[in-house]
């Protein structure tokens, strides 16, 4: 399985382009597409706060341990290594939003569900830059993360959105967790999963409650002239963009609207859109930090390896309501939100409420 954060449809799309339109980017897309992609199967910090009363509190932790390569715009991984954990900021840009953004993300996997990096064992955190030319996606291969730096004319550098580089580094969490097979319904919660901690690593970055993200998946990787503020959205799936050429948005919000297609290993980047929104709708309602409550439980039901790796929709509803019940009880807040945001998108669970 190689995942990749742009949708082979999108791309497909941007590759018909007319040449009046986006003729550097149509041909961006066509190479894109062409490229064969192989798959292949700590530390510590001080960390300062001040407490309730002022006082200053000195704790340590575990650190990232990141290794940011450079392709040199080829297409031949990993590269030439160009900046490791304790080095200083570089003059590239790509290198250095790497680096943050997989800091970032190892900052929510910790601090959200003390989990320390893919594995949760301190592993390190690779990935790489400038891969190809013009190259129109991001990808985890099974071993790193690997960004394009775009065509210039629908695709700036995917480094620049930290939803990207955590989408990314979350299939390595999925992987390691037993992994969910990359096709049909399993492959839309696999790619859902992804997409949940790229918006949870961005909020939980800045700050923000439930009520004040964005829920965009891949805000600011199109260029000004696409008609469309991201990749994906999670609060409102099938509205992430609207473009003449890109066409509009795909993804369904509710399983009536389910598509059945062959293509994109069977839908995974489509379909997706109906238990992300399942997923808002219980941060929503539970409100504050998503990361608390609503991520912990999507988090601690993958973790707990109870779900076969061709679950569909169905089971991981069934296994998020369990989970829900099991950390806060049959008629939490947490059960409620989790059953009703389930049943909101068309998906039945065969847990039922405990009297």
């Amino acid at each position: 399985m190689v995942a990749a954060i742009v949708p082979p449809y999108l791309l497909a799309r941007l590759a018909a382009a007319p040449p009046e339109r986006f003729a550097h980017a149509a041909h961006a897309a066509r190479a894109t597409l062409a490229v064969v992609r192989e798959y292949r199967p700590g530390r510590t910090r001080l960390r300062l706060s001040i407490d309730a009363d002022g006082a200053l509190v000195a704790e340590t932790a575990p650190g990232p341990d990141r290794a940011i390569s450079d392709a040199e715009n080829r297409e031949r991984l990993p590269g030439r290594l160009v900046r490791r954990e304790d080095d200083p900021a570089t003059s590239d840009t790509a290198v250095d939003e790497a680096f943050d953004g997989l800091g970032a993300t190892y900052d929510l996997l910790w601090d959200a569900f003390a989990r320390d990096g893919l594995s949760g064992r301190g592993d390190e955190l690779p990935a790489t830059v400038h891969y190809g030319v013009d190259y129109d996606n991001a990808f985890w291969n099974g071993e790193r993360m690997v960004f394009g730096d775009g065509d210039g004319e629908v695709f700036t550098g995917f480094t620049r959105s930290l939803s990207v580089i955590a989408h990314e580094l979350a299939h390595g969490v999925i992987d390691a967790e037993g992994g969910l097979d990359y096709r049909g319904q399993s492959g839309a919660l696999n790619e859902s999963f992804a997409d949940v901690i790229g918006a949870l690593a961005e909020q939980h970055l800045r700050g923000q409650t439930a009520a004040e993200a964005s829920w965009l998946i891949g805000e600011g990787i199109f260029t000004a002239a696409v008609q469309g503020r991201a990749l994906r959205s999670l609060a409102a799936p099938g509205t992430a963009y609207d473009d003449d050429v890109l066409g509009r948005d795909p993804q369904p919000a509710h399983m009536r609207d389910f598509v059945v297609t062959d293509d994109d290993n069977g839908g995974v980047h489509i379909n997706s859109g109906i238990p992300n929104r399942a997923f808002h709708l219980v941060a929503l309602t539970l409100g504050g930090f998503a990361w608390e409550r609503a991520g912990r439980i999507w988090y601690r039901t993958l973790a707990a390896r109870e779900l076969p790796t061709d679950a569909d929709f169905a089971a991981f509803a069934t296994a998020t309501v369990r989970t829900a019940v099991r950390e806060y009880g049959g008629q939490s807040e947490e059960a409620r939100a989790v059953r009703a945001a389930w049943a909101e998108v068309g998906v039945d669970s065969d847990e039922r409420p405990v009297p």
